[in-house]
């Protein structure tokens, strides 16, 4: 079945060059993209394209980037099946968490892709990930509806739901991993869908709708042996601050030092929403699981149970955005809006 898709070049390694003179790498125009990759002709699809105007590196991605990618989204949503953005790989996570909860009644595809080497060069990743990112675009179920209509990510053979994702290796084609939720589709010979892991919309004919406004007063808090109460104070008292990402150890532990929890109650009593996300790869938040997680719970931190740090950043960015009393944004926060999370 021929499917109308839109690429989307946004910026990123894979449509880099390297300057002949300087030998650095530089961007080029999404022609060349098109002319390094002839085998998209081969799939049968009609594919537009877009180019961002100028591109931008992944690494000065803001959220006015995505208000923009998200209303391009919208203006062309009625016009293609499916849509294939490509980006660069240092913040794609970030951007792909963002998209997913941006984007209301989504029944579409939306993937995102990038390469670890520019598609120019002879052992790029770029080709198959454009490649196989179009195929799984254009993919549709018996019903003729999309077989993935989410934010997803697929690089090197696996498509992942987006906002499960984290860059975890900035050398190998592997570059992403979603540790705590199986891939959606492995792509090998043949393209394996897990249709019983993908989000399927109640209704398919609801239209898009995007959610463009965004609050990034949150910061983020690591912890770590020897963390002085100054350090903390400096990030919570954060002028205009309304959320804290605290990175804690574990299944969600944190020192149980009385000056250290009567800080953090102190600014949740002042309204401040505090997630606990843990500093894992993998696993997930349980704050009954020890006492040090349990004094964290009873002074009112919210669990992230097992949100990545990027997920658990852009969505703040959209609730606080969209309600103005955070305890609706510390409620939503423990609810699964888009297969972000599993509660336990």
């Amino acid at each position: 079945m021929k499917r109308k898709l839109l690429m989307i070049y946004t910026g990123g390694t894979i449509g880099m060059k390297q300057d002949e003179k300087t030998l650095a790498l530089v961007p080029v125009d999404i022609s060349q993209i098109e002319k390094e990759v002839p085998e998209l002709k081969k799939l049968g699809h009609q594919i537009d394209t877009y180019s961002f105007n100028p591109v931008i590196d992944s690494s000065d991605v803001k959220p006015e980037f995505w208000v923009e990618l998200c209303k391009l989204l919208k203006s062309n949503y009625a016009k293609y099946d499916g849509f294939v953005i490509l980006h660069g790989t240092d913040t794609m996570s970030y951007t792909a968490s963002a998209l997913s909860f941006m984007l209301e009644d989504l029944a579409k595809p939306v993937i995102l892709t990038g390469s670890q080497l520019p598609v120019g060069m002879l052992r790029t990743d770029g080709k198959e990930n454009i490649i196989s990112s179009i195929e799984i675009a254009a993919a549709v179920r018996p019903d003729g509806h999309a077989m993935v209509p989410e934010v997803c990510i697929y690089f090197e053979s696996q498509l992942y739901r987006g906002n499960r994702t984290t860059k975890y290796n900035a050398e190998n084609f592997r570059a992403f991993r979603s540790a705590n939720h199986p891939v959606l589709a492995d792509v090998g010979i043949h393209i394996k869908y897990k249709q019983s892991l993908i989000r399927y919309p109640e209704r398919w004919d609801k239209p898009l709708r995007i959610k463009s406004l965004i609050d990034t007063n949150v910061a983020v808090l690591k912890i770590f042996p020897g963390m002085t109460l100054q350090a903390m104070e400096a990030v919570l008292s954060t002028k205009g601050c309304r959320a804290v990402v605290l990175e804690t150890f574990g299944s969600g532990n944190a020192p149980t030092d009385k000056k250290f929890l009567s800080m953090i109650k102190k600014w949740i009593d002042r309204g401040l929403v505090i997630v606990n996300v843990t500093q894992c790869q993998a696993g997930s938040v349980d704050m009954n699981a020890y006492a040090t997680g349990m004094a964290l719970k009873n002074i009112g931190v919210v669990s992230g149970y097992d949100l990545t740090t990027e997920a658990a950043l852009s969505k703040l960015f959209v609730l606080l955005g969209q309600y103005s009393d955070n305890k609706q944004v510390a409620k939503k926060m423990e609810t699964n809006l888009r297969g972000e999370l599993t509660i336990n």
